[in-house]
């Protein structure tokens, strides 16, 4: 399974040449022009890194990076930016960067870089494991085994469990769901969406239904 890195940075044809030449090497590469865009991706798959530039358009970089901080996302980030002074590069790291690469730079120096932060993080992953019946769900890799069937999810998908397993039992109705999950950015078609996403990978031999569907008032995890 390739590492998927995300590239947030608002020059375009700089943005371009750092999929092409990361995709040369082997990583999946999602480009993005906005935070908005990267924020979105972060919630929707897993991502092994992030290369983040500070000077983007409608936010600055190390602002958000700061911001996934706090909502709890530990992925390696690198910056990559045109601000080279000693100030700018101590605001990257105590807003939650791992790196700092000024611009211009050395694609091979970045790609040494990406590779020894992605492999220090894998060392300091240390594994959260919640069990519940026949289900392990391994929280900081994402991933579930299910009767030994090892079940790749996304960081949302890891949230929805989470919430879940807080709550067996327990009607939780979409709106409680939403601000859980979702916070305030969230739209009601996106709880159904995500919850039929994942218990299609969950039952996925028909065998047990962890997730039961209430009608009328919402779901519950039995």
């Amino acid at each position: 399974m390739k590492d998927l890195i995300v590239v947030l940075e608002d020059e375009e044809d700089l943005l371009e040449l750092l999929e092409y030449r990361l995709g040369l090497e082997g990583f999946e590469v999602i480009g993005c022009l906005k935070t908005l865009s990267a924020k979105k991706i972060l919630l929707e798959e897993n991502v092994s890194l992030m290369i983040v530039d500070r000077n983007l358009g409608n936010e600055e970089g190390s602002e958000f990076v700061k911001e996934i901080r706090k909502e709890g996302y530990r992925l390696p980030v690198i910056f990559l930016s045109a601000k080279d002074s000693q100030e700018d590069k101590l605001i990257g790291f105590e807003r939650g960067g791992d790196d700092y690469i000024t611009k211009p730079f050395d694609f091979n120096e970045l790609l040494a870089r990406i590779k020894a932060v992605i492999k220090r993080y894998r060392g300091l992953n240390d594994e959260e494991v919640h069990k519940y019946k026949n289900l392990i769900l391994h929280s900081k890799a994402h991933f579930l085994e299910i009767h030994q069937n090892r079940i790749e999810i996304t960081p949302l998908e890891t949230k929805i469990l989470l919430v879940f397993l807080k709550n067996v039992g327990l009607v939780l109705d979409r709106t409680y769901l939403l601000e859980e999950i979702w916070g305030s950015e969230g739209e009601l078609k996106s709880v159904n969406v995500a919850i039929k996403r994942l218990r299609n990978k969950m039952d996925f031999k028909d065998e047990e239904q962890y997730i039961k569907t209430v009608r009328g008032e919402g779901y519950m995890f039995v």
